[in-house]
């Protein structure tokens, strides 16, 4: 009887453990489609640094006729496993872009040239993502971003982005 016992609590056990001990992929490349304040598809890269932590890169760029910008921006975040591939995470980070603005008239058909240059931001992050069997990774997340230095013209200083990711696993 104590040895039935025994393998009972084993199969539970076991059965638990590894119900959640699924890992993340050590490197995810791909997109994260989303409006990013105006500068839409980032390239996304995604690397583990534990069982249950990864750093995440994405880099923004926008080419249009009111201004020329490019973002990047980077994230620390905590995985946890909700079901067979779904998942949930959230994170903290900050980033780093250039804006260069093309000349605007004023309400009296002035020219002037807004101020551009370097802008700061902190971001948070939360998530929820599936993981394919395949080495597909499919996510959507939402990162609230706070203006430190240099939105003056470019932004009110505070913006919220949702986006759809998609990431090759390897």
């Amino acid at each position: 009887m104590k040895n039935l016992k025994l393998l009972f609590y084993i199969a539970v056990f076991g059965g638990l453990t590894s119900s959640y001990a699924q890992e993340i992929a050590d490197h995810a490349l791909g997109l994260r489609l989303g409006d990013s304040d105006g500068f839409g598809a980032e390239i996304s890269y995604q690397k583990s640094i534990g069982r249950y932590t990864r750093a995440e890169f994405d880099l923004g760029w926008r080419d249009s006729r009111e201004f020329d910008a490019f973002k990047l921006a980077g994230l620390y975040q905590w995985v946890h496993h909700i079901d067979k591939g779904l998942q949930w995470y959230y994170g903290a980070g900050g980033g780093l872009g250039n804006v260069d603005f093309e000349p605007r008239l004023d309400n009296n058909n002035q020219v002037y040239h807004p101020n551009g240059g370097l802008f700061v931001f902190a971001a948070g992050d939360v998530g929820i993502e599936y993981n394919f069997d395949i080495p597909l990774l499919v996510s959507l997340d939402f990162r609230p971003e706070l203006g430190l230095i240099g939105y003056s013209d470019f932004d009110n200083g505070f913006d919220f982005d949702i986006a759809l990711g998609i990431r090759y696993q390897f």
